[in-house]
């Protein structure tokens, strides 16, 4: 099995819905993220897929994100913009570009600060 990592970043403003404390008041984080990729079997170039594939469809993703108030935005309009929600939109964004055959998108996980993350995977 063969695993391939790449590490964008975006920053953005939100606000956690229904938490009580200051985490409900407006604040923004620069974000970095870190998107996963696996398969079995390498294609006859000796690559698995091409990380400018990978860079370019998260960087599509993430330019929906980038300076922006999440809360105002469509995938978050239901959901509270949480690091955990997230990921999640990024990686189904991601597997709708990326996923074939040969390649999946395993994980993404979404760094709020230095020492807190989240992780949206499947089983």
């Amino acid at each position: 099995m063969f695993e391939l990592k790449v590490v964008s970043q975006f920053a953005a403003a939100h606000q956690l819905t229904g938490l009580a404390g200051p985490c409900e008041r407006l604040h923004g984080h620069n974000w970095k993220v870190e998107v996963f990729v696996r398969g079995e079997k390498v294609a006859k170039d000796g690559l698995l897929i091409d990380f400018k594939m990978i860079k370019q469809a998260t960087e599509k993703v993430l330019q929906e994100l980038d300076h922006r108030f999440l809360n105002e935005l469509q995938p978050f309009k239901e959901e509270s913009p949480s690091s955990e929600n997230i990921a999640k939109y990024i990686f189904q964004s991601l597997v709708r570009d990326l996923n074939n055959e040969r390649v999946r998108v395993d994980r993404v996980t979404a760094w709020e600060s230095d020492s807190a993350c989240a992780t949206y995977m499947t089983d």
